[in-house]
């Protein structure tokens, strides 16, 4: 039998992927651009086992076995042994697959992305794949092919009928903002009622604006935040995030029948991030939220102590600081009176945000080499089951 286990980051998008000109081959209507998340702290582990002993193919999510007959998985093997090296017996044996998250599933918070670019990865590894993967990992879901690389990363939406021009490259490294933190901020990590793939296919076909977006404001957007990127323009590339994060759920409103996947909670960290940095005079703090109610905020690293315990202030926790706080330690401040009076939202009930994630901006999938890391055993089975 052959092993292999690789991790894959969760990455954020701070300009948006939101509808698909092919359905198939999930070719987007726009380029997107996002930050790929410190493989460290959130990430999904694969590993994959090939066996000539193996009598069929068989997957584990999280402890839960699944059905391997998922359009999207057959369509990734397909092309990555129709890529593998030649005479390399692996490619005829059937497949053990366990993968995990260390964060919530199907909850907003790029857990498809970050497991099929792993499952990706890993059979590449394990099938001597050469060149580039990340339009492969695109067709098992759009996002996937931006965790494929770390740091920075642009998916270029592409212009050929078969897709081969739309893949995922690195525009600026790990090393070139180390300044950057994400705080992500967990309100609900239940399972999303619309999932992204019938949210976008409904967008596509009802709403106007997803066309105006994507025909008339995108490109620009695209090349604005790039540049501000490469030059460290925090105040242009926060006011950007937040744009295009408020137009992507204005067109989950323009669709019809209209959807919704911001809650009250959600709302009020928007109002929260506006008034404080109307207080300071300009943007300190970004915020996007993908296809669910959780707050992604982009902020730089000296600022972090009083961002957090601003949200401590407004939204109170009701669990221990070693269960609430997930990441890169946290390092506490006390809030200015000044600060406080300023900011005219009311404290908020305990627990309405479960906990924070803080991250810095990270390398994309890897493999990992510690053997005692393989999450399934000798037999090709789970250590751990549900």
């Amino acid at each position: 039998m052959t092993i292999v286990t690789c991790v894959a980051p969760v990455n954020m998008a701070v300009i948006k992927y939101w509808g698909k000109r092919n359905e198939d081959l999930i070719l987007p209507l726009n380029d997107s651009i996002s930050a790929t998340f410190n493989v460290e702290y959130m990430r999904a582990k694969t590993t994959v086992m090939a066996s000539p002993t193996f009598k069929e193919n068989k997957i584990w999510l999280n402890g839960k076995e699944e059905s391997f007959e998922n359009p999207r998985l057959l369509h990734c093997m397909k092309e990555l042994k129709q890529r593998a090296q030649k005479g390399n017996d692996v490619i005829n044996w059937n497949i053990h697959v366990c993968s995990e998250n260390n964060f919530p599933t199907a909850a907003g918070l790029a857990s498809s992305a970050a497991g099929y670019a792993c499952f990706v990865y890993a059979v590449a590894q394990l099938y001597a794949v050469e060149g580039d993967i990340t339009g492969i990992a695109r067709k098992g879901s759009g996002s996937a092919c931006r965790s494929i690389s770390g740091g920075w990363v642009q998916w270029h939406m592409g212009h050929l009928n078969d897709g081969s021009d739309s893949i995922a490259t690195q525009f600026a490294s790990v090393s070139h903002w180390t300044e950057m933190r994400i705080l992500t901020l967990v309100v609900n990590d239940n399972r999303k009622k619309y999932s992204s793939t019938v949210g976008m296919r409904r967008s596509t076909a009802t709403s106007s604006f997803l066309k105006h977006r994507a025909d008339s404001v995108v490109t620009e957007r695209v090349l604005n935040i790039i540049k501000a990127i490469k030059e460290k323009d925090f105040k242009t590339f926060a006011e950007i995030t937040m744009r295009d994060s408020n137009q992507f759920h204005a067109i989950c409103l323009d669709t019809f029948p209209p959807f919704m996947y911001l809650n009250s909670v959600s709302m009020t960290i928007i109002e929260l991030i506006h008034a404080y940095n109307d207080f300071y005079g300009t943007p300190k703090v970004a915020y996007t939220f993908d296809a669910g109610p959780n707050a992604c905020l982009f902020l730089l690293e000296a600022d972090v102590p009083e961002v957090v315990a601003l949200i401590q202030h407004i939204f109170p926790s009701d669990v221990a600081p070693v269960e609430y706080f997930k990441g890169i330690p946290v390092h506490h401040q006390n809030l200015s009176q000044e600060l406080k009076a300023k900011i005219d939202i009311p404290k908020q009930n305990k627990g309405l945000i479960k906990y924070i994630f803080q991250t810095d901006v990270g390398e994309g999938a890897q493999v990992v080499k510690d053997e005692n890391e393989h999450l399934l055993n000798e037999s090709g089975i789970p250590k751990k089951l549900k």
